[in-house]
């Protein structure tokens, strides 16, 4: 059956001749195989790349030797795997000869993976290519790699601590509706200061947020004196029993966050008129049933009871108590000690699910009236000064017009008796 007939046959049954025609031979020099899309894949990761090679990396079905391939001209070689099928690498984004170009939009790292074929079992021929694969990774200049939303952490008049597992604890002084940060630091007795405890989870699971213990000083240093216990007890707000209405707010807008105000107040017998207020905050997993150690807990003046944002009212008898939990510590110590749980203390900074936080200065200015008061009894005296100093003027004015006319009498009398 000749050749012409054989195509014509396989064109009326497969409707091609692609299927028919036998491929050609090898019969010397190189080979220029078509690689696979998928022999090489790169893996950009936040910090790090992840470069997966296939060992048939010619799409030839000869496979190339691990050893046989580095990452970089620094030469990083590839990781121990049971796999056979591929190679895999791994190296932070400034290692392995990685560089680094900035261009208008994005940050490019860029690096070679190499090739070098070596003879094996001591013969001296090669069976593959020298092959150099450009690895590229890209990153947008304005964004995030790590998908999370970007979130500042500063904020005016406050502090933020990031924990070793990346916990981003604050503290903020927020205007009385809660939805904008206050700006200003300065207050009027009277008034309440409206404090927002909040912290950023990142990609850890839902977590909710408490504040352990809060302390006032008049100077950043929580161990100063005076000072003035705000939330002591795991969560009790305790200032709400100093004639004041200070309460955490409920229910929480998220459980990531936790709101409280504080009615604002000064140290008697203190110079100073700015207090700085340092807040122990720690986190528990959000599907957590709050407890003795994990609560928020306030004062209801009607009713003389203790109330909780969430969970059973009986989690806050505890507080009229002063203890609740095996950890629980006085605030009412010798001045010097640490007014902290050894658990809380500030050298313990590192632990993931706790921090101190601080807001501050706040400045108070004493109460509104008073002010109006001052500025009035001021003006007062200025105005009486002023009416003082020119009563005085007209007096001296006034006498110095009755000498002149008495002086000018006297000469009178004089020339008139002279010309008698």
């Amino acid at each position: 059956m000749g050749l012409s007939y054989q195509l014509l046959l396989c064109l009326l049954l497969f409707g091609s001749t692609e299927l028919c025609c036998p491929q050609p031979l090898w019969t010397g020099g190189t080979p220029a195989p078509v690689r696979p899309t998928s022999s090489v894949e790169v893996e950009c990761l936040e910090a790090e790349l992840v470069v997966t090679v296939s060992r048939d990396l010619f799409g030839t079905g000869k496979l190339i030797q691990p050893g046989d391939l580095t990452l970089g001209s620094e030469s990083c070689r590839p990781l121990v795997s049971v796999d056979t099928d591929v190679v895999k690498f791994k190296a932070q984004l400034h290692e392995c000869s990685n560089g680094v170009q900035v261009t208008e939009d994005a940050l490019v790292y860029s690096t070679l993976l190499l090739h070098e074929p070596r003879p094996v079992r001591g013969l001296s021929i090669l069976r593959t290519n020298r092959a150099e694969v450009p690895i590229e990774c890209r990153y947008p200049r304005q964004g995030n790699v790590s998908s999370h939303a970007i979130r500042p952490t500063w904020v005016p008049f406050s502090t933020t601590v990031i924990s070793e597992e990346k916990l981003v604890f604050s503290l903020r002084l927020m205007e009385e509706n809660w939805n904008t940060e206050k700006l200003s630091p300065t207050f009027h007795l009277g008034e309440a200061a409206y404090l927002q405890a909040e912290v950023q989870t990142g990609s850890h699971l839902p977590l909710q947020l408490f504040v352990d213990h809060c302390v006032a000083t008049p100077s950043p240093d929580q161990t100063a004196s005076p000072y003035h216990t705000i939330v002591d007890f795991h969560g009790c707000l305790v200032d709400g029993l100093s004639e004041s209405f200070s309460a955490f707010q409920a229910p929480r807008p998220r459980p990531e966050t936790l709101q409280f105000t504080v009615d604002v107040f000064h140290f008697a017998n203190s110079s100073r008129n700015t207090i700085y207020i340092t807040c122990h905050l720690k986190v528990t997993p959000a599907n957590q049933i709050p407890d003795g150690l994990n609560k928020a807990c306030s004062f209801n003046r009607t009713s003389k009871s203790w109330l909780p944002v969430e969970g059973d009212a009986d989690i806050c008898d505890c507080c009229n108590e002063g203890d609740c939990g095996s950890s629980s510590y006085s605030r009412h110590q010798a001045h010097g000690v640490s007014r902290w749980p050894k658990s809380a203390s500030r050298n313990r900074r590192h632990v993931r699910d706790e921090a101190d936080v601080t807001v501050g200065p706040l400045i108070f200015l004493g109460k509104a009236s008073d002010q109006a008061v001052e500025g009035w009894a001021s003006s007062a005296q200025t105005s009486l000064a002023l009416g003082l100093g020119l009563a005085a003027v007209a007096f001296l004015t006034l006498a110095a017009i009755v000498l002149g006319i008495t002086g000018n009498r006297h000469t009178t009398s004089h020339d008139v008796s002279l010309s008698q």
